[in-house]
């Protein structure tokens, strides 16, 4: 194996996860974008779903600060990735491929989100990832707030979080 993808296997994975092309992608996008450059300035490589919106600004700053990306997309076509994805994994499992983009990260980095982050936040926990939120989804049980999303402000300190080593 060479030097480089030893490298690569060896740095923390954090998946960034939320909302792709709809309107609520948009307020999210530059906090998203922060979190991709924070992580790749850390040395992380960045996972997540491979398509537009958060998904896309993470890969960009990601990318703008020479970072790794990978995409792990739902439908079967490679070249449906967003330009910033540095190796695509087209899985043609839809929705299902929301396991995946989990389960290949060490901590997971949620900035907003519609029905898709909320699964992918329920995966994640339930495989006893580390899940941080932006502006997400709260978990309510028996009308007390659970602590299982570690709620933050910005996309420092979700990055700071994420890869905290406890």
């Amino acid at each position: 194996m060479s030097a480089a993808a030893s490298s690569l296997r060896e740095r923390p994975h954090v998946a960034v996860i939320g909302p792709g092309m709809d309107s609520s992608s948009v307020a999210f996008e530059a906090i998203a974008f922060d979190v991709g450059a924070l992580l790749a300035g850390a040395g992380a490589v960045l996972v997540c779903g491979g398509l537009g919106g958060v998904m896309e600004a993470a890969c960009r700053g990601a990318r703008s600060a020479g970072g790794f990306t990978i995409g792990i997309l739902p439908g079967s076509d490679r070249g449906a990735a967003n330009a910033f994805v540095d190796v695509a994994v087209p899985t043609g499992l839809g929705e299902l491929r929301n396991g995946l983009v989990v389960r290949s990260a060490d901590a997971v980095i949620a900035v907003g989100g519609a029905f898709g982050t909320l699964s992918e936040i329920a995966l994640a926990l339930k495989a006893g990832k580390r899940v941080v939120g932006v502006h997400t989804w709260e978990l309510v049980r028996e009308g007390r707030t659970d602590p299982s999303i570690v709620v933050v402000a910005s996309a420092s300190e979700a990055v700071r979080v994420a890869l905290a080593r406890d």
